[in-house]
């Protein structure tokens, strides 16, 4: 074997993996490595930036000593990563200042909170299409900026360097020559101005963020600098960017509107392109966001609905039980019985997001009765990621006024048949499952096979093949309504706990 392949890295929240992808676009090695996440306090959850990129390193040695061995040479990287996640660094000597914010810490609540009260919320929705929620970036970045001592002394000289995963990884890999973002992690951040595709004054004002500590925004698919930070891929360009979802969907080859992708992973993210950026603003239960940007080719805009526990509330339940392997053996468990004998688990631990975007919800089990076991409790964890993708899918039939006749499925959780076939039960439409596990790594890879001339187009990228394997409602109209009409009394009484003292 010999030619040219493009070195994926998919930074997530729980693994960190790699592929190498050819020039038919399609994978031929696979490498993963696991990273570890913290919660010191309730709501908090961080992880340690240097493990981060600890882990990357790992992959992508073990790719490339598949790549010498097997005669095939890397003639580009590309990276997909968790989004949201805000790392903070010494721009001097490019150590963190502090852990890593994840995407699911609520720890900037409060501010959040003000945003609220000051009445903030439509203009951060029309200026950036997010509503006010902690996932997003900027609160995490001002909770730093108030929290970290000397932090805004330093970010007001420019000697602090903020940015997302993907920021970090640019950093490291080009040796802290390059600080810059993809277009479509800025757009998550709230900072970004979606019609300019730039940061927005206004916005980082009202944050209090410096632009000096953030990243350059560039397109998706462009050329990023030479990868010096790495010995073995000194010479070698980083030719893609993109967050984690919208590599999925690129993946996917969802490059038309009318096409739903959900991707199952610790969260979920659901999203379908817009026609256009003013379909999808005011008072929307889901976020607006930027799916991707080709050099010389402009943005392309996306409606998304994100799920913060999807695979991440099977792993707490198995946490929960005790069990050794918390994500596997709780997948056993589950199938061990036919059904969750009517119980509803709401995995609300860090709030809920799309479409209700309730930060003070917190996780129920309801409809407990003498004969539940903990089996039923397994079989209601897998079951609860299948309706909240029906809770995101329905809020996107009702703002985008389409049939939307099909899921299109990809991600870790999706191996499970049975959790396919109840997502296709409960929707009462066909789930389309990718062959392909590592679609974010395989989405960047082929925009980066874009950036060397591979090929010409995002048409040409959607003629790639694909395997997959559809799932087809089975439920009739009567069970499948009874069924989704308890998991809405659950996710009411989750809700309800707010009011609480």
């Amino acid at each position: 074997m010999s030619g040219g392949c493009v070195l994926a890295i998919d930074q997530g929240t729980t693994n960190t993996k790699a592929l190498m992808v050819g020039r038919d676009g399609q994978p031929m090695f696979r490498a993963s490595a696991p990273v570890s996440i913290k919660s010191p306090k309730p709501g908090w959850v961080e992880q340690d930036a240097i493990e981060l990129w600890e882990s990357v390193v790992r992959v992508v040695t073990e790719c490339l000593a598949w790549a010498a061995e097997h005669g095939c040479s890397a003639d580009g990287v590309a990276i997909s990563n968790q989004r949201e996640t805000v790392v903070a660094w010494h721009r001097a000597t490019g150590v963190p200042v502090a852990p890593a914010i994840l995407w699911q810490c609520r720890r900037s609540a409060a501010i959040c909170d003000e945003l609220e009260a000051q009445r903030y919320g439509p203009m951060l929705r029309e200026r950036t299409g997010l509503g006010i929620d902690p996932l997003f970036s900027a609160s995490k970045m001002q909770w730093l900026l108030e929290n970290v001592p000397g932090l805004r002394e330093q970010a007001s000289y420019g000697d602090i360097c903020f940015g997302t995963v993907d920021s970090w990884l640019i950093w490291k890999l080009t040796r802290g020559v390059v600080h810059a973002c993809d277009v479509s992690n800025a757009s998550r951040t709230q900072l970004l101005n979606l019609k300019t595709a730039e940061w927005d004054d206004q916005l980082l004002a009202l944050f209090q963020i410096p632009r000096a500590i953030l990243p350059a925004v560039k397109p998706s698919s462009n050329s990023f600098g030479n990868c010096s930070g790495l010995h073995e891929l000194r010479n070698v360009p980083l030719v893609s960017v993109i967050g984690d979802s919208h590599a999925a969907m690129a993946g996917q080859g969802c490059f038309v509107p009318g096409v739903v992708k959900a991707t199952y992973g610790t969260g979920s993210s659901l999203m379908t392109l817009l026609p256009e950026l003013s379909q999808a603003t005011g008072q929307s239960k889901l976020a607006t966001t930027i799916a991707w940007g080709v050099a010389d080719a402009g943005v392309q805009y996306a409606l998304e609905g994100n799920v913060s526990m999807a695979g991440s509330a099977v792993q707490w339940v198995g946490e929960f039980l005790g069990l050794p392997d918390s994500v596997k053996d709780t997948a056993e468990l589950a199938a061990s019985v036919e059904n969750s004998d009517g119980i509803f688990f709401v995995p609300a631990m860090v709030g809920l997001g799309a479409p209700h975007w309730d930060n003070r919800a917190r996780g129920t089990i309801a409809g407990l009765g003498r004969t539940t076991r903990a089996a039923h409790l397994a079989h209601a964890a897998i079951e609860s990621i299948a309706f909240q993708v029906r809770d995101v899918f329905d809020a996107m039939l009702e703002e985008l006024d389409s049939e939307l006749p099909v899921l299109r499925a990809d991600g870790g959780a999706t191996r499970n048949d049975w959790l396919m076939q109840f997502q296709a039960d409960i929707l009462g439409r066909p789930v389309v499952r990718s062959s392909h596990e590592d679609l974010s790594a395989l989405g960047a890879a082929r925009l980066g096979g874009l950036t060397l001339g591979w090929w010409r187009s995002l048409a040409d990228l959607a003629a790639l093949p694909s395997e997959t394997k559809t799932f087809v409602p089975r439920l009739q109209s009567g069970e499948r309504e009874e069924r989704y009409l308890g998991w809405k009394l659950a996710v009411r009484r989750a809700r309800l706990q707010e009011a609480q003292p």
